[in-house]
């Protein structure tokens, strides 16, 4: 039978907090099992977790077209100024004086 981990297990091994292991799982971003309505791993879950989380260097192909794409996409040209464009629109009613104070 294969050894099942809790996930206060899994997340000593992996230095983070058991409640993020439960969410992760919770949310289905982590391989795992559920009997009885806990969360439990087995050791290919958390072979597979490490690698779903693992982050490689980029290859020097990628690394170089990266450094050679422009930061910003070209930004459109405008035909018309934005001053132009942007204007205060009207109050939909004017303040007046309180109708009680000016009849005395």
């Amino acid at each position: 039978m294969p050894r099942l981990f809790t996930a206060a297990e899994v997340a000593t091994a992996i230095g983070c907090s058991e409640w993020w292991v439960k969410e992760q799982a919770r949310q289905h971003r982590i391989p795992f099992t559920r009997l009885g309505g806990a969360y439990r791993f087995t050791a290919d879950h958390f072979a597979e977790i490490i690698r779903l989380f693992e982050e490689r260097p980029p290859t020097l192909r990628a690394a170089v077209s990266v450094q050679m794409a422009p930061a910003r996409p070209a930004r459109c040209e405008r035909t018309v100024p934005a001053s132009v464009l942007l204007r205060p629109k009207r109050p939909r009613r004017a303040v007046e004086p309180p109708h009680g104070d000016a009849a005395a």
